[in-house]
């Protein structure tokens, strides 16, 4: 069986009709991050001159399975996704043993970075930025959840961020395609730090969509304090687990965060999966928050419940997890 059809499945041979069919099709500019099997660049169609993302993956270094199940499962979720804060597939082709998916281009870079610059600048992240793009994260998630898919690694270095400040997921290697009759999956597959209980704990527990809100809590938490609330320095995956399973993150300020932010993460930091609210209900709070921040009428806009020390100036008080 040749790599084609066994990563992708039968694909239909290159006519040259499709402009984003081929690698010459394409200006390489630069080099935008790594995976362990994939590189991702930053190229501009000679066609359209649209600028897009091209990942790369190296099929031949694919020696597992499990590897080329991903790859075929996020070309095959992306297709099935269509949604404003979700990137965009655009084409998939195979070239000299390499796949290529096109994708929309976040110029912006990702959350991530972002998250960084505040960092570097000594400032916290503005509430009203906050929720501009926490909401954006809610509304491309809802869709995915109401399609029956989980994304399973939600972090900031995989909520991308456009020129124009449109916020979308990507990297969809990991996500989870459930069935009318599927409850709850069992692989232990994401990033430990943005990872719920019942998916890092020792036991195999089975998760469901909920475990994606827990993950939503941590990005809303690390938005306002610019660290993960379960980042701690030399953390096994014993410890880790055991600082996830205590609950052991520090709490916000109260003096720069609304009461309503602090309330939202949380909810959806809960051991429990059925005591955290679904995918419809966060967007709907950061919806709502986000309309309070945006609207010159509204008399509601939430305020921290002090004005005292630094931190009321927007200067970082650095939280310390422990």
């Amino acid at each position: 069986m040749s790599i084609q059809t066994n990563v992708v499945g039968p694909l239909p041979p290159q006519t040259g009709s499709d402009p984003y069919g081929a690698l010459k099709h394409f200006d390489i500019l630069k080099t935008l991050g790594n995976g362990h099997f994939s590189v991702v660049y930053s190229g501009r169609n000679r066609f359209s001159g649209v600028y897009v993302a091209l990942k790369k993956v190296e099929l031949s270094r694919m020696a597992d399975a499990k590897a080329i199940e991903d790859c075929k499962r996020e070309i095959s979720l992306l297709q099935q996704l269509n949604h404003p804060n979700i990137i965009k597939y655009i084409s998939h082709f195979i070239e000299e043993n390499d796949l290529y998916i096109v994708l929309e281009l976040a110029s912006a870079g990702d959350l991530a970075k972002m998250i960084k610059h505040f960092l570097r600048s000594n400032k916290l992240m503005p509430e009203k930025t906050i929720w501009k793009f926490f909401s954006q994260i809610c509304s491309g998630l809802e869709h995915m959840h109401s399609k029956r898919i989980m994304h399973r690694d939600i972090k900031p270095a995989n909520i991308f961020i456009s020129a124009e400040g449109i916020v979308r997921l990507g990297d969809l290697g990991l996500g989870r395609f459930f069935g009318s009759k599927t409850t709850s999956a069992h692989s232990m597959v994401g990033t430990p730090y943005y990872m719920s209980p019942e998916r890092i704990h020792e036991h195999d527990l089975g998760y469901d969509f909920r475990s994606d809100i827990w993950s939503l809590g941590c990005i809303l938490y690390e938005m306002a304090a610019l660290r993960s609330p379960f980042y701690g320095e030399n953390l096994n995956l014993i410890l880790l687990r055991q600082k996830i399973e205590a609950l052991d993150y520090k709490p916000l300020p109260t003096n720069f965060y609304s009461s309503e932010l602090r309330l939202l993460i949380s909810k959806c930091l809960v051991l429990d999966p059925e005591k955290r609210p679904d995918i419809i209900e966060v967007n709907r709070i950061a919806q709502m928050m986000y309309s309070r921040f945006t609207n010159p009428n509204n008399n509601n806009t939430p305020t921290p419940t002090s004005s005292r020390n630094d931190s009321a100036s927007g200067n970082v008080t650095p939280v310390n997890n422990r």
